[in-house]
């Protein structure tokens, strides 16, 4: 594996471990727990197109990034729905006058670990 493509991957499991660390906490930081779902996905879009030397903009939109991947892992379209929920959490969750709440720090954790696992598994013979 390129080590740009681990560097993502070890900056993915951070936001990883913050967002569900934090919904564990009492209070929840419920917009840290959003922004951190929405990030550990960005990086792990990231890191697959590191690996597969596919050139990127420094953007947010999940979407736009698994747009890129779509000749590589053309299964990452059944999450297109998933990726479009998190998308709002990538800068707006970030400012005065949009607060999630609970409910939706839960959904952002459940799609986030599941997108994961999904890009994991294709990862698989590389991440140790």
């Amino acid at each position: 594996m390129k080590e740009i493509a681990k560097e993502w991957i070890q900056k993915a499991e951070e936001d990883y471990r913050v967002a569900v660390r934090e919904l564990k906490a009492k209070p929840p930081a419920l917009s840290s727990v959003c922004f951190h779902a929405q990030q550990c996905i960005e990086k792990y879009l990231k890191a697959l197109l590191q690996e597969n030397s596919v050139p990127f903009q420094k953007i947010h939109d999940l979407e736009a990034l698994a747009g890129l991947l779509k000749g590589i892992l053309p299964e990452i379209k059944r999450f297109r729905e998933d990726l479009v929920k998190l998308n709002v959490y990538a800068v707006e969750v970030r400012y005065p006058g949009f607060n999630p709440l609970e409910k939706d720090a839960r959904e952002a954790v459940s799609i986030m670990k599941k997108v994961r696992s999904f890009i994991r598994k294709f990862l698989q013979e590389d991440i140790k």
